[in-house]
């Protein structure tokens, strides 16, 4: 042995000793064993040195230039895979959902300690990537293994009115034509099916004043006929594809309701255990809208009033304003000749899609959010609300028949929730697709919190003038 390798076998023992400890105490977080088969290989990293991991550093000069960056890209790829999977992922508003507490152009700095990772159910997956391959258009993930869902302990857990970031619950179904995949296929196959049906459903009495087992009969008919159209109509809409909860869009909304409370929205207020729930300050709806004069560029700058909130008006006569934004128009007489708030809203789509409870989008419930642990009776009143997490979410074979409910087979009236569940809104009440429409959100899709906004590109401005600089690295904790 040479000087040279007496002096720094020291310096690989420590070396070898601190990545062995920290590698040690993340398997101890994550709960995972398996890892250990590992240790070998590090251990023959820094010390015996018997796999030559480095080959290519003697090879010729071409190998040797292309292995460098296969090895510097491999490493990127595996580092990053692993920090998105268990720390923090970069996320960006693509709607105006949140608006105006959570811009479009907002990029968010989102942890995923805040409420603990999962352990991928998806683990073959590649980085960068949540579910389609760029350029190729095909899917960016092996559906083989899938594991069981399972949290790593994290710093805490959702609370009410976090900003959380999710998969996409009702996304596990959808058509792969590019134009459809961010839709909700229930709905538009719902929807396909109310038109073809139009004159059919017009000759039906109201859905409230049919036996119960007519009912369900009738909202099934609408939703297969609507889905065998999109199955047969293949060149529009594509195949009818499913996706794992890891692999499904990543949405952000706001928490408004947790595990166990009743939600009843009333007047478009979130009332949670018979209370109201604190509006966020810069809460939106519709309000229909009339204009003397345009409005100068100066005051939509104020108000942020975007172009997309403008084109709603043009296109409507109406647009989304925060509470401040009502203040300040009404004062202006000299631009605005009236202003009110939209009170009506769509009813065919309101979750449940199986249910018609004539619930809409400002005048919802009551209904009470299932939670680990909670047993509840299962009647013919709530058996549409409470059907989608037992059988989708938690893998349950629910059949009804002649008003009752089996579930893997067996008659019951009540069942007991194996994971919590959330209620998400959007800020900008009048136009989220949100709960109200798709319904809870299970404990097993919540990705993570947003923590900063590290960037803020205006879409409506380009250039340096894009740039929002009063919300660079903006605390999200702080948007209330």
């Amino acid at each position: 042995m040479t000087n040279n390798e007496k002096t720094s076998a020291p310096i690989r023992w420590l070396k070898f000793i601190v990545v062995l400890v920290l590698y040690l105490l993340f398997l101890l977080w994550v709960k995972s064993w398996w890892g250990l088969i590992v240790v070998p290989f590090i251990y023959d990293a820094y010390i015996s040195k018997k796999i030559k991991w480095q080959w290519w550093k003697q090879a010729e000069r071409p190998v040797r230039f292309v292995m460098s960056w296969v090895d510097a890209i491999v490493f990127a790829l595996v580092a990053v895979y692993f920090i998105n999977l268990f720390f923090f992922q970069n996320y960006v508003i693509p709607s105006s959902s949140l608006e105006k507490s959570l811009l479009t152009g907002d990029y968010l700095f989102v942890s995923k300690v805040s409420y603990g990772p999962r352990i991928p159910q998806t683990p073959l997956t590649l980085p960068l990537t949540q579910h389609t391959l760029p350029v190729f258009e095909c899917k960016s993930y092996i559906e083989w293994p899938q594991w069981d869902y399972r949290r790593v302990k994290g710093l805490g857990h959702v609370e009410l009115n976090d900003i959380v970031v999710f998969n996409y619950p009702a996304g596990d179904t959808l058509c792969s034509a590019p134009q459809y995949q961010a839709m909700d296929f229930y709905r538009l196959a719902y929807q396909i099916g109310y038109n073809l049906l139009a004159d059919e459903i017009r000759q039906t009495q109201d859905p409230d004043s049919l036996p119960f087992m007519q009912r369900r009969r009738l909202f099934e008919h609408i939703y297969m006929t609507g889905r065998q159209y999109i199955e047969q109509n293949p060149q529009e809409f594509g195949r009818i594809v499913t996706r794992p909860a890891d692999r499904r869009e990543n949405y952000v909304k706001r928490c408004v309701g947790l595990p166990g409370q009743t939600l009843q929205i009333k007047n478009g207020v979130v009332v949670l255990d018979g209370k109201p729930n604190k509006e966020p300050d810069r809460v939106q709806y519709f309000y229909r809208v009339k204009l003397r004069q345009h409005l100068p560029d100066e005051l939509l700058k104020q108000l942020d009033i975007s172009n997309e909130d403008l084109m709603y008006l043009n296109q409507g006569g109406q647009m989304p304003l925060t509470n401040e934004a009502v203040r300040v128009l009404s004062a202006r007489p000299d631009l605005v000749d009236s202003i009110q708030r939209v009170q009506e809203a769509e009813e065919w789509d309101i979750y449940p899609l199986n249910g018609y409870k004539h619930w809409t989008r400002d005048n919802y419930g009551p209904v009470r959010i299932p939670a680990k642990g909670l047993t509840l009776k299962l009647t013919q009143e709530n058996i549409a609300i409470y059907e989608r997490p037992i059988r989708t979410y938690e893998g349950n074979d629910l059949k009804v028949s002649d008003g009752r409910v089996f579930i893997n087979g067996k008659e019951t009236s009540e069942y007991t929730f194996k994971m919590d569940y959330y209620w998400m809104q959007g800020d900008n009440r009048h136009n989220s697709l949100d709960s109200r429409y798709w319904g809870f959100v299970p404990e097993d899709h919540i990705v993570g919190k947003p923590i900063f906004i590290w960037w803020s590109s205006d879409p409506d401005r380009h250039g340096v003038a894009g740039i929002r600089w009063s919300r660079l690295f903006r605390w999200v904790d702080n948007i209330k």
